[in-house]
């Protein structure tokens, strides 16, 4: 998990974008250890897991208004998945008390994170 949330903030601080196939390498990357470990995640990994998919989540959703139709597409499919482990990882952070104000405050505070 650290490995991917590490690339995420690389990813975000970047100049320029990456291109569809390292995007494409990298939301494989997180479904496999989503599908892989999802199950036992601790509040760090569900936090760490929802920063994750909020962020490819919402560039892939950028990029789709502006990809050809073929990508387009692909870039749907990613964020359409992507939400669906978003909703799963707030929920359960839902469960441990964190309210949506709280989320979204701690969402924050991890964009300004020094990640090493």
């Amino acid at each position: 998990m650290n490995e991917l949330y590490k690339q995420i903030h690389i990813y975000l601080n970047m100049d320029k974008e990456i291109s569809f196939d390292e995007f494409d390498d990298y939301y494989k990357k997180i479904l496999e250890y989503f599908n892989e470990h999802a199950d036992n995640f601790d509040e760090d990994a569900l936090w760490k897991g929802l920063f994750i998919s909020e962020n490819v989540m919402t560039n892939a959703d950028a990029r789709a208004k502006e990809a050809k139709k073929s990508d387009a597409k692909k870039y749907k499919k990613i964020s359409q998945r992507l939400s669906l482990w978003a909703q799963n990882f707030s929920a359960r952070l839902g469960e441990m008390g964190y309210t949506n104000d709280q989320l979204n405050e701690r969402f924050e505070e991890m964009f300004e994170e020094e990640v090493e």
